[in-house]
């Protein structure tokens, strides 16, 4: 499994490569929505785990961006949203795209991560 984490907080962007490398999965990286979009047209991602509050974009500019590759129905399987700023307007969006919204710091690691790994692989 090949996943893409987009998140500016090195500190947890790193944790998480490392916990999901444990797992057996592939890690690309990005601090910046930007180059993640590069990277999402560039690659073939079984899950992109982004940050919604970005320093550059927000997470769900990237999965508007992502559209142009992607169907609504795979970016629903591609995309889980993190983010320690939950509204009900998040929600609301999230809810739109039919993607997972994990809320930070993460109650429960293991079931955090086996969200970012277990939802069913991208059809090609």
């Amino acid at each position: 499994m090949k996943i893409l984490v987009v998140e500016d907080e090195i500190l947890i962007q790193k944790s998480l490569q490392i916990f999901l490398q444990k797992r057996g999965a592939i890690v690309d990286v990005s601090s910046s929505g930007k180059k993640a979009i590069e990277m999402i047209k560039a690659n073939k991602y079984d899950r992109v785990v982004c940050d919604l509050m970005l320093q550059d974009i927000t997470g769900f500019d990237v999965i508007e961006e992502a559209k142009s590759k992607y169907t609504l129905e795979q970016i629903s399987d591609l995309f889980v949203i993190i983010t320690a700023y939950s509204s009900q307007q998040v929600l609301d969006k999230a809810d739109r795209y039919n993607c997972k919204v994990l809320n930070k710091p993460f109650e429960n690691m293991e079931k955090a991560l086996n969200t970012m790994m277990c939802q069913r692989p991208m059809n090609e």
